[in-house]
Parts: C-alpha cells; structure tokens; sequence
C-alpha cells in the first residue's frame, strides 16, 4: 500500500478520477449541461495524459504543427475554419509548454523575443491601436506571436529536447505522407501550379518549405554528433522536398547553411573528405541543373529560374502598403495586430494574391512596433541566441547560429515569426538549447568509431553527460 501511495504516477490518477468523477457529477445533477461536461471531462483528462507523457505529447505536437493542417481545413470548410486551427495549434502548444513546466520546473527566460512582443502590446495599446485593431486583438496577436518561443520557458530534460529534434528531422515526410491518403482519395492534390507545379503536401508550398529548414538544420546536428547515414539520407530526402516545394529563399537558405557547415565545420565522426566530397556534389550540381532547367520549366523552381527571375510574387504590390502605414507612427508603431490590419482581408489586393501578411517580418514589426520595437526585437532576438548556444558544442554552436543568420535573411521575404512552421522551428531551438544547458562530457572511445561514409574516425566523442550515469569507456 505504501508503494501505491508513493509511486510518482499517484497523484495524477487521483486527480484523473477526481476530475472525472466531479464533472459526471455536475452533469447529472445538471442534464442540459451533459454534453459541456462530458467534453470538459475529455480535456482534462487528455491534459492529465499530456502531464504524465510531455515528451510523446510535444513530439505529436510538432508533427502536426508541421503539417500546416489550416490549409487542408479551410480548403474543406471554409474561411471560418483558417483561424480557429491555427488558434488551436498554438493554444496547445501554449498549454503543452505549460505542462511541461509544472512536470519539469519552470525557467525565466530573460532575454527571449517574447519580452519585445510584451513591450508592443503595452506600447500600442497606451499610443493607440491601428484603425479597426481592438484590444482584444491585439491581446490576440501578442499570444500568437509569443507561442513559437513558450518552450523556452521550461526546464525540459535532456530526453525531451532528444525527442524533438528527432520530430523536427521528419517533419516533412511525416507531412507528404500525411498527405498522400487526402491526394488518392481526391480531396486535395499534392501538387498546385503556381508558376509551374509545386509540393504543398496538406498546406501551402512556401509552409512546407519553411518546415524543411529546421529538419535539415536538425538532420546537420544529428550527422555532426553521431555519423550516421540515416541522417545523411533523411537531410538529402528533406533537401529534395524543398527542391519541389518550389521556394526559392528556403532553398537559397538550406543550400548556404549546408553548404558552410559542412566546408568550415569539423567532427569528429564525419571525415572531413566525406564533407568536403559532399560539398564538391553540389556545386557539380548546379551547372547540371541550370543546363536542364530550360526542359523542366514545368516545375516552378526552374521556372522562375528561367522565366521570372525578378518575380516578387506579388511582394512589390504588398510592401509599399505596409512602408506607408509604418510611416505613419515611426517610432512607437500601432500596436500588435496591425499587421493583419494594413490590408484589408476582402480588397482588392488580398484577393489578389490570397494574402495580407507582409512577407517581410521588418516590415511588419516596423508596422507594430515602430523603430523602437523592432530595434528591441532585433537586439533580443541576437541576444537570445547567442546566450543560448554559448554552452553548446561547437558544431551545434556553429550550425544554429547559421540557421539563425539564415533566418534573419529569411525574414526579409516571409513570415518567418508568426506562421505555424514558425512553432516548428523555434520549437526545434528550444530542444537544441536545451541540450546545452543539461552539459556534455567529452572522452575518448577505445577503438575505432564509424565516419559518415563507414571510414573509422577516431578521436574525442562529445556526449550529454547527467549526474548518475556510468562513467564513459
């Protein structure tokens, strides 16, 4: 009996059956209401299951966060549907970030952007809000554009952070896979043409392809501290479905980030001749592909290549609109939420070109916040980052904090803070991160240890190290 009382899984199915019990209760006592409570039942209880299994539960998350499910949704119902999914992606991640932080302790999280995004909420609603934009809106805003970086403010063990980076390499074929069944059965097809064919899998093409970046950053890490094929294979897979989403920045980005980790970046069980092998294969590669990019214009990457290389993709008609609107309030900006108000959702130019996002992340804090907010932003942002990867290993430093200048470039094009594959990556961060804070211990392996290509690379393996474990041999 005392075992029973003291095991650690105790408490939670105590107040699993608490729970339970109390809304049964009060549905019975209140009929009409039945039906509320047995769903709040539902929750809870899913809540509870979440508690006792944070780290399935996350990894499940970030699978489907990279679906971009919005989309697919909205496609099958409606406009009334877009807002309401992606509320519900980030709310729980929201309520997955607080779980985790009563199951493994809470943190502050000083320098994270979310304290800019804090300072705009405040700052606009005491300057004044954007024409149109309520509070509520705003106070809307602020929690989707702080939802990426929640994880950040949790003490996650070293067997969480693992777990995520892990989802973070399948992201994108767990996606197309997701996908096929809605494209056999002719729901929605894999591929739209825009400017020629293009991968959407469940989302929009520019969606998926901002999902295949952190899975390649995330198969780099992985190749870096353990050689293994596996991740070689999945980083050309995901490279691949980058290549036919279509998206020209990413690709652009993904291509730079690989390219330089692998030339100036060394390891100890990734031969330096194998990297190097790899890099001389993709520059091979290019011309190959510029000679047939002419007869494969039907894809949308060589079609632009070749056709509409100057193609903004309607960027040039969407960036004046929010250049004017920002110089209105230049210093202190409108407030969270006038992003989404710059452009109305039923003019002309929205439908148009299917958006009223910016496409340019300075632009839009320029809008929201002013030269003050995106100044603050810009600073904790480089901040943040730095700070965290201070404790990393060299090659995981090195490799996130190209992701990270890559993704400041990235922020000139796109939507790279507040769309839903913006959970997936800050997510796939915040395990990296975490990773450093739980240590590492390096030594020296007796014998040899295989290299990416199956050469023997000896010399000192870094791994975490926690208190407890057996001494390394």
């Amino acid at each position: 009996m005392r075992a029973i009382l003291c095991h650690p899984d105790t408490p939670i199915l105590s107040t699993a059956a608490a729970v339970l019990a109390a809304f049964l209760v009060c549905g019975l006592l209140v009929p009409p209401l039945f039906g509320l409570f047995l769903a709040a039942a539902v929750v809870a209880g899913i809540a509870l299951l979440a508690l006792r299994f944070p780290t399935g539960f996350c990894a499940g998350w970030l699978l489907i966060a990279g679906m971009s499910l919005e989309m697919t949704v909205h496609d099958m119902i409606g406009d009334e549907a877009y807002q309401p999914v992606i509320a519900a992606i980030k709310g729980s991640g929201i309520g997955l970030a607080l779980l985790c932080a009563v199951r493994f302790g809470p943190r502050l999280d000083l320098l994270s952007p979310v304290w800019a995004f804090l300072a705009m909420l405040v700052a606009g609603l005491t300057h004044g809000l954007y024409p149109g934009v309520t509070a509520s809106d705003s106070l809307r805003s602020f929690i989707g554009s702080a939802a990426p970086f929640v994880f950040g403010f949790a003490r996650v063990p070293r067997s969480w952070a693992d777990a995520i980076v892990r989802a973070a390499k399948w992201c994108p074929p767990v996606a197309l896979a997701a996908a096929l069944p809605f494209a056999a059965a002719g729901i929605r097809p894999l591929f739209i043409d825009s400017g020629g064919a293009r991968l959407q899998g469940l989302g929009h093409p520019a969606f998926l392809a901002f999902v295949c970046l952190p899975a390649i950053y995330a198969c780099l890490i992985e190749l870096y501290r353990l050689g293994r094929r596996g991740d070689l294979a999945l980083l050309a897979i995901n490279g691949l479905i980058l290549v036919l989403t279509g998206a020209r920045a990413p690709l652009f980005y993904a291509a730079a980030v690989t390219g330089l980790a692998l030339a100036t970046i060394r390891s100890t069980v990734f031969a330096a001749a194998d990297r190097i092998a790899l890099v001389l294969a993709m520059l091979t590669a290019l011309p190959v592909l510029a000679v047939l990019a002419g007869s494969l214009d039907d894809i949308r990457l060589f079609n632009v290549a070749v056709n509409e290389t100057a193609n903004l993709s309607g960027r040039d008609l969407l960036w004046p609109l929010f250049q004017a609107a920002a110089e209105q309030s230049p210093w202190f900006g409108w407030g969270m939420g006038a992003g989404n108000a710059v452009i109305p959702a039923g003019g002309h130019v929205a439908q148009m070109l299917h958006t009223w996002a910016a496409h340019n992340e300075y632009l839009r804090i320029g809008v929201e916040g002013g030269t003050i907010g995106r100044t603050l932003l810009i600073a904790l942002c480089a901040a943040w980052v730095i700070a965290h990867t201070h404790a990393l290993s060299p090659p995981d430093r090195r490799i996130l904090r190209l992701a990270f200048l890559a993704l400041a470039g990235h922020a000139l094009t796109d939507n790279v803070l507040i769309s839903t594959p913006a959970c997936v990556f800050f997510a796939f961060a915040a395990a990296v991160f975490a990773r450093g804070r739980g240590g590492s211990a390096c030594f020296v392996r007796a014998g040899p240890r295989l290299g990416g290509f199956g050469r023997p690379a000896v010399g000192p393996v870094c791994r975490a190290y926690r208190p407890g474990d057996a001494a390394p041999r």
